[in-house]
């Protein structure tokens, strides 16, 4: 990618709010989710990253959590496949031994510029990746949550605003910001906190894959800010819900979105 994505600022500092901790981030070979990898080491957190297949990237994800002096396991699989995700947390446990905050970061989208073109076998596998995932992995993670864990799902500025050509992908986001706050009321009683974020348009792998050269282009433009977002600026709002600054918050959404204005 040009210009490559900034993962974390060379002036953030981590002052040890996870030291101790140890995440479970999907997604987390590129983009959002090696940013939050990699501000979570900073802060002292132990990591394992799930991904599909981009083996490289995961690599350099885990060199970059090693590099922070703590240790980052990989997990390849799909995370549409709920055995995956039962034995991917079972491998975290494994090789890290403790489990306090679940990331679910994991999503696809395929741009449809008429809504009939959209497959009930597209619509499916959205759905399989960036919410059934989400709620196999909570399942499976909760046993070793304990009082003080954390769960954290990316959801988009999408399931606030909509998308006429990520219709299927919106909605997976909408579903995910209602499990948020439905699972948040669920598991409060235990002491875990259930909160989401919903970026706007960041910096990632994900747009040239999806998009157009001239989207591409402007990817950003419009947000009042006027540009697109890093990675790293995303990443400080999980470090937020996952690290004690974020013990009074759950059922909630954090917005990093250039100034996009969203009904919560």
């Amino acid at each position: 990618m040009r210009p490559a994505p900034v993962y974390i600022r060379d002036d953030y500092r981590g002052s040890g709010k996870l030291a101790g901790r140890a995440a479970l981030i999907t997604g987390g070979d590129s983009g959002i989710g090696r940013a939050v990898a990699v501000h979570f080491a900073r802060e002292g957190a132990d990591v394992s990253i799930v991904y599909l297949d981009e083996h490289d990237d995961a690599r350099a994800t885990r060199r970059l959590v090693e590099q922070e002096g703590q240790r980052c396991i990989t997990i390849s699989g799909d995370v549409g496949d709920p055995d995956f995700c039962a034995y991917a947390v079972r491998t975290h446990m494994e090789r890290l031994g403790r489990l306090d905050v679940l990331v679910n970061n994991a999503g696809e989208q395929h741009v449809q510029t008429r809504f009939e073109d959209i497959s009930m076998q597209q619509l499916e596998q959205t759905f399989r990746t960036n919410f059934f995932a989400y709620f196999a992995f909570a399942k499976a993670a909760l046993p070793h949550l304990g009082e003080g864990g954390a769960v954290i799902n990316t959801t988009s500025v999408t399931a606030y605003r909509g998308s006429d050509h990520l219709i299927d992908y919106s909605a997976t986001k909408g579903a995910i910001v209602a499990f948020t706050r439905s699972l948040a009321n669920a598991l409060a009683e235990r002491g875990i906190r259930v909160n989401g974020v919903a970026p706007g348009p960041i910096w990632t792998p994900l747009i040239p894959a999806t998009f157009d050269a001239e989207h591409v282009e402007s990817f950003g433009g419009d947000t009042p800010l006027g540009r697109a977002g890093q990675p790293a600026e995303v990443a400080p709002c999980y470090v937020l819900l996952a690290s004690a600054d974020g013990s009074y918050m759950t059922g909630q959404v954090l917005h990093p979105n250039g100034g996009q204005f969203m009904e919560t």
